[in-house]
């Protein structure tokens, strides 16, 4: 009994590190095909291909009938998330990836809840909270993580040969993708801006479109249909498109089905079960793992500078999520205060998982009857509201 209960106890912290253990087979795999050659939009396409097919069933079995519910407004939104989401901000990341090495561009997936966060502020769908000591602990994590890329991307220091015979092996590959390392990280950064402007656009589909599966495996689609269209006009030969048995075709099945399907449906789990800012605080685990496989088995450098940078964007983002999880639990606290209060004059919370390329975060979208909608994208975290969740598990 006591085995039972404290691996049910667990089971959401097991299911996250799972997720990571995917995550960082992913990225070595793309960093292995990439440097190898292979065709960015192939593997783009194929994989959303992949990723469809497998969020279907999901979507006819939890779903059924949602799909009757599409606007044209919403296929416009859609559009647009396929583009930023998916043609963009995975195309670029890849890009970035190719020019890099993956525990470089890991790095910059951690990135991505910082730089929503400057969007939404920028684009006034989020406001700072000065006044609170989360909104000012969430300011001093971004400066540290924002701190901690420009570390990393200028400065590099002392080489560290962790593991010497596979470092002088790999000399060559590693010197040549230090010479692009500029190119890398402004690809990279720019497929960190390209992802939170798809969250500021899934806020507004899911306005219109409240759905988590059918947005999801539709906006799939359009990336697979938009990456196809790009990736044919510049590219027609038929050996950039063919697939074998080979490493090309694993990573694709392997990105599909493990890294969108399988993780999107355990930290959609996860949500429902710990609350919303839970499933982040594990995303520096891929950081490590990649970071030692690497290193280990393809013969990856590993700088001071690297190392600085890295602890600098772990420490801003846990600093970012526990001022995020502050401010929830206040919020939480306020609605509860305003049970009493007549309907019209509640706010209505809404929560809904969102799948972005490899990082799925969190809508947390907050309407006031007296202004404009006002939305936050939080990183999946750890956030005690019973009502939300219970929302979750009767949607999941």
């Amino acid at each position: 009994m006591g085995f039972e209960r404290a691996f049910r106890k667990s089971q959401a912290a097991l299911c996250m590190i799972m997720v990571q253990m995917f995550t960082t087979g992913m990225l070595l795999l793309s960093k292995m095909i990439l440097s190898q050659g292979a065709y960015i939009f192939s593997l783009l396409t194929y994989r959303q291909i992949i990723a469809s097919l497998f969020i279907l069933p999901f979507c006819l079995f939890m779903e059924k009938g949602m799909q009757k519910k599409i606007t044209w407004k919403a296929m416009v939104l859609i559009f647009f998330n396929g583009l930023f989401g998916i043609t963009m901000a995975l195309g670029l990341y890849y890009f970035g990836l190719r020019d890099t090495s993956a525990t470089f561009a890991t790095n910059f997936l951690n990135l991505i809840p910082i730089a929503t966060f400057i969007l939404s502020v920028a684009f006034g769908m989020e406001k700072l909270g000065l006044e609170t000591i989360g909104g000012r602990v969430k300011l001093i994590g971004t400066f540290l993580c924002v701190g901690g890329a420009i570390t990393i991307s200028l400065y590099r220091g002392k080489a560290l040969h962790l593991w010497s015979s596979h470092a002088q092996h790999h000399a060559a590959m590693t010197q040549a993708e230090n010479r692009h390392i500029a190119r890398g990280s402004l690809l990279l950064l720019c497929s960190c801006i390209s992802s939170a402007t798809w969250f500021i656009v899934q806020v507004k589909l899911f306005k219109v479109f409240p759905s988590m599966y059918w947005a999801t495996m539709l906006s799939c689609m359009a990336g697979c249909l938009q990456a196809a269209v790009i990736g044919v006009a510049l590219d027609r030969r038929m050996s950039s498109w063919s697939l074998g048995l080979d490493l090309n075709l694993l990573t694709i099945v392997y990105s599909g089905i493990l890294t969108t399907g399988v993780n999107f449906c355990l930290i959609s789990w996860a949500v429902a079960t710990k609350g919303p800012t839970y499933p982040s605080m594990f995303n520096p685990l891929s950081l490590i793992f990649v970071s030692i496989l690497e290193s280990l088995f393809m013969g990856n450098q590993m700088f001071v500078g690297s190392i600085l940078g890295t602890i600098l964007i772990i420490g801003g983002l846990y600093a970012f999520l526990w001022g995020k999880s502050n401010q929830l639990r206040a919020q939480n606290r306020k609605a509860g205060e305003l049970a009493m209060v007549p309907e019209s004059s509640h706010s209505n919370v809404s929560i809904t998982p969102v799948n972005v390329g490899d990082v799925t975060m969190v809508l947390d979208s907050h309407h006031d009857s007296s202004s404009l909608p006002t939305s936050m994208i939080v990183p999946l975290a750890d956030q005690n509201n019973s009502s939300l969740n219970e929302k979750l598990r009767k949607k999941l």
